[in-house]
């Protein structure tokens, strides 16, 4: 199986999160939650391309993996 297509582990943050009340948080609250979580959307992005590039460097000099 794929990892992309992978289900998530119950009980990681992004499901924790998800799964939030909001209702108690002020609008500064959830402005600057929104500023963190956009953050971290790209310090993922970040490392899934890195984590790609090495992949595709590996592929290229050991050949693909099936």
């Amino acid at each position: 199986m794929n990892d992309d297509e992978s289900p998530r582990p119950r009980g990681d943050a992004a499901s924790m999160l998800a799964s939030e009340d909001l209702g108690p948080y002020s609008q500064d609250e959830l402005t600057a939650r929104i500023a963190l979580l956009e953050a971290e959307i790209l310090r993922v992005e970040k490392h899934r391309r890195s984590a790609a590039a090495h992949r595709d460097a590996a592929e290229a000099l050991f050949g693909r993996k099936e």
